[in-house]
């Protein structure tokens, strides 16, 4: 595709000027704090999840509803982030698991979950910032099957270098890989068997901005496919300055590439720096959990 082509449709995908109608399903447009303004779940300190990193993953499964986060004890030399799990009957009130951490040795960070043929899949960043994919049969117990093999819409691997939040999603088309790099867009890449993603396009499909909140660095978190329509949710800032202040936001999408934001962004005020969110449904209506810190919930109106 010709240089301009490339650009034009980046633009295109932040600015949102490709579907003709980037209304949000109804259930998403609006989320009111829950639980009294206090979190459902968060640190133990002294322990080694003593803080809480980044996205966490929220599934309503087997009758329960199970939380996989990244903890980590800043007092540790070296420190590392380890997967841990709770598990709740009501998605308010959280156990931790008898087991955790899950995983000792090997660094799991910023994993999401999903579930096929009986088997659970996560995918999450190892140690520096390469996407990884673990199986397990239970949910607890979990197996490391390897970075994922990532490759241009040529063939050729991407570029060595940080690639992270991985987000999946299948559809008749096969599976998606959504990455981030370095904060500096969104690349999907497609996949049959699990084992080998093509880029569909070498260029990002979503990009920093435009607005003020989003315009310096971004991350997605989750795809959802509600009423003919997919939906992402995004974490974004525009902080120059660290601690960088995060708030989260929707796109909408007919094909998983041409991208729009979605009316009545950000979804969170931009002061309550939340980011990392996930969207739930819990039998009635979508609940937003967001984990900058600790994991907070929200109903939707």
């Amino acid at each position: 595709m010709p240089k301009i082509a490339c650009l034009l449709l980046c633009l295109s995908s932040c600015v949102g000027v490709v579907a003709d109608d980037i209304s949000l399903p109804e259930g998403l447009q609006s989320f009111s704090e829950g639980n009294g303004g206090q979190p459902v779940f968060q640190g133990a300190a002294g322990e080694w999840d003593a803080l809480i990193r980044e996205r966490g993953w929220v599934m309503r499964t087997d009758g329960e509803w199970r939380l996989w986060y990244t903890g980590y004890n800043p007092d540790e030399q070296p420190v590392t982030m380890r997967l841990g799990l709770a598990t709740s009957a009501d998605g308010i009130h959280w156990e931790r698991h008898p087991a955790n951490p899950l995983i000792e040795e090997d660094w799991v960070e910023d994993m999401m979950v999903v579930r096929q043929d009986n088997r659970y899949l996560m995918f999450a960043e190892g140690a520096g910032d390469q996407a990884q994919m673990l199986t397990s049969d239970d949910g607890v117990r979990w197996e490391r099957a390897g970075t994922l093999d990532v490759r241009l819409s040529n063939g050729n691997p991407i570029p060595p270098g940080p690639f992270g939040t991985p987000t999946v999603i299948r559809t008749e088309q096969g599976w998606h890989l959504f990455y981030e790099r370095r904060d500096a867009g969104i690349w999907v890449a497609r996949s049959e068997d699990l084992q080998t993603w093509i880029n569909i396009s070498d260029d990002p499909v979503i990009s920093p901005g435009p607005e003020p909140y989003c315009e310096l660095m971004i991350a997605l978190n989750q795809i959802i496919s509600v009423d003919g329509k997919f939906v992402a949710v995004l974490h974004g800032t525009g902080s120059t300055q660290k601690p960088r202040d995060w708030c989260t936001y929707f796109a909408v999408s007919d094909d998983l590439i041409h991208w729009n934001m979605a009316p009545g962004n950000p979804v969170l005020p931009v002061k309550d720096n939340k980011s990392s969110g996930v969207l739930v449904h819990d039998g009635v209506r979508y609940r937003l959990y967001t984990m900058h810190g600790a994991v907070r919930v929200h109903s939707a109106r």
